[in-house]
């Protein structure tokens, strides 16, 4: 478990090197503000896409080989595409570059695939919720680091982020053993691959069925959230980049809280199907206070009381990791990426238009919240389907 985790934070912290200097490199190459808002949407979408349709394809590699090959696959070549945006000279290279980063981040399925394989049932949402602790932390840093690179010199953090891949491919090789035993493969078809064949196949698994739609709509809500929330509080309390720095902060800090302390605590207690409903409620509200809070220092408030929020994730791919074999661990972990990476490339043309709605509004209008009060009807939505369907597995098992 050491040799994932540490794997995972290398990885998470490459990509958070980048995020706040993507949108500048892209718009070192355009001349407008409103056509560096395009492109730079241009290669959102790319990047969404690309993930979207490998997440199946390397889960179903890694059920096929063994998780080892196929994740260290992916830090050679996320090191390739780190390097070749630093060096683009097009944009047309940018948003190829940022296309295959995509798919090769896809490989983060892989890794849950991997937890799965080494952890029994009933303590995977625990060591999921360490997993995603790994990931708040890389996005605690990653950034962080990224903002003083990039004020040196634009290009340096994907320098520093592509370094940082190739030392993970190095630690993989030397240390990662592999977690699949070949006993528990199975043979790579085209059928596993597609997206909507592996929706389909994780639709089915028993025990998952309609969870499918709650991970759709929580998904969806995070996305929105992701999108909307700089210009949200720029509109709505006249935040900038610092602002928005430590929140972002605030959010990873809290997921490591979250995720890496309380959710272990809590299932000795709880079972992931309750800790997951006790999370929808958390998020749900937390959706509605966002767009309600009418200071800027609330924001933070609410981040920090809505912990459960943040280990729903983790609860969720528990229960879907326990209705898999170890035979297609990688695919259904992928489905599930891959259902999420869905929802990231839908939330930019409903997240876009309703804030365009209300950005019109006066400072501080309770009315620009829309966004997370749709958001907060996306996660009740979910947390009543959850229910119903939880209820009915318990009655199954009566």
């Amino acid at each position: 478990m050491p040799f994932v985790m540490i794997a995972v934070l290398i990885d998470m912290v490459s990509i958070g090197l980048i995020v706040p200097v993507l949108p500048l490199l892209v718009g070192s190459f355009t001349s407008s503000p409103a056509e560096q808002s395009f492109w730079y949407g241009v290669v959102a979408l790319a990047f969404g896409s690309a993930n979207f349709f490998a997440s199946p394809l390397l889960g179903a590699l890694s059920d096929a080989h063994g998780r080892r090959p196929v994740m260290l696959l992916g830090f050679g070549a996320l090191a390739l595409t780190f390097f070749a945006t630093a060096f683009a000279t097009e944009l047309w290279m940018l948003i190829v570059a940022r296309a295959i980063g995509g798919a090769m981040q896809a490989n983060v399925s892989v890794a849950h695939a991997y937890v799965a394989d080494i952890t029994p049932p009933e303590d995977r949402a625990r060591r999921f919720g360490m997993l995603g602790a790994m990931f708040g932390i890389g996005f605690i840093l990653g950034p962080v680091l990224g903002g003083f690179l990039g004020a040196i010199r634009l290009q340096l953090p994907f320098l520093v982020a592509g370094t940082l891949a190739i030392a993970n491919l190095a630690y993989g090789v030397l240390v990662v053993p592999e977690s699949l035993a070949r006993d528990d493969r199975r043979a790579f078809a085209w059928s596993n691959v597609t997206p909507l064949g592996s929706l389909r196949a994780l639709a089915r698994l028993e025990g998952v069925g309609g969870l499918v739609t709650v991970i759709a709509c929580s998904g969806l809500a995070q996305f929105v959230t992701y999108t909307t929330w700089v210009l949200y509080s720029k509109f709505k309390f006249g935040w900038g980049p610092r602002e928005n720095g430590w929140a972002l902060a605030a959010f990873g800090l809290a997921s490591v809280i979250g995720q890496g302390f309380l959710l272990g605590r809590l299932l000795k207690v709880f079972s992931p199907r309750r800790l997951a409903l006790f999370g929808l409620v958390s998020s749900t509200l937390a959706y509605a206070a966002f767009g309600a809070v009418t200071q800027g220092w609330m924001l933070f408030v609410v981040i920090a009381l809505n912990l459960l929020g943040t280990t729903v994730a983790a609860n969720m791919q528990s229960i879907v990791s326990s209705a898999a074999s170890a035979r297609n661990q990688g695919q259904t972990m992928g489905a599930v990426s891959s259902l999420n990476s869905l929802m990231a490339v839908f939330a930019p043309a409903l997240a876009g238009p309703l804030m365009a709605l209300v950005s019109h509004y006066p400072r501080g209008d309770v009315r620009m919240g829309a966004p997370f009060f749709f958001c907060a009807l996306l996660q009740g939505a979910a947390f009543v389907l959850a229910a119903r369907h939880f209820r009915r597995e318990l009655a199954a098992e009566r």
